[in-house]
């Protein structure tokens, strides 16, 4: 019989078995990421961004751009270990001034598997399907010196307005399929 201990960041330990140290092969499940499934992945989603945010970001003012819209679960993506969602992009269909985009976030990313850039692995995912879709451009409100890894730049103070006060300083847009960079106006909600 083998037996083997994993530590909690997935390192491989040696262990003596029968009094001699021997190492026990192991492989870390694979994270992947695939598009969202609404009936498998919703209840997980939700407790991963309890578990990431809190209660306190049903407060934000994106949650107003959201609160009357569905998300995209084609265009979604997720980050999957095993059966865990440890990661997620959800994305929303906005529109700005008279331009339809898509409204990337919330991002979340299980506290146990941050600091490795899977919050922009899945960003990077769903901006690719948003891009595949046609959709023209992207809006995500986030720190600049993460997203703009991936190809989000900051507005110009005024250049889109949300229902609520927001941090001009974390406004950004993308260009997917077309006008993304010209997104000029007032963001709201439009219909999935």
């Amino acid at each position: 019989m083998r037996v083997g201990r994993v530590t909690d960041s997935g390192l491989r330990q040696p262990l003596k078995w029968l009094g001699k140290l021997v190492a026990i092969p192991y492989a870390a499940p694979v994270i992947e990421i695939v598009p969202e499934t609404p009936a498998r992945d919703a209840v997980a989603i939700e407790a991963l961004y309890d578990r990431t945010f809190g209660p306190g970001h049903f407060a934000k003012t994106a949650e107003r751009l959201r609160e009357y819209s569905a998300p995209l679960p084609a265009i979604n993506r997720l980050a999957r270990q095993g059966d865990a969602v440890i990661g997620v992009c959800r994305v929303w269909p906005i529109r700005v001034g008279d331009v339809d985009a898509l409204f990337f976030g919330p991002v979340a990313v299980d506290p146990r598997h941050q600091g490795h850039a899977l919050g922009l692995d899945v960003t990077a995912a769903a901006m690719e399907a948003g891009r595949a879709a046609g959709w023209p451009g992207g809006v995500l409100i986030g720190a600049s010196a993460y997203f703009s890894r991936i190809g989000f730049s900051v507005v110009p103070a005024g250049q889109i307005s949300f229902p609520g006060p927001q941090d001009e300083r974390r406004v950004m847009v993308c260009d997917l399929a077309g006008r993304g960079l010209d997104l000029v106006g007032a963001a709201r909600a439009a219909p999935a």
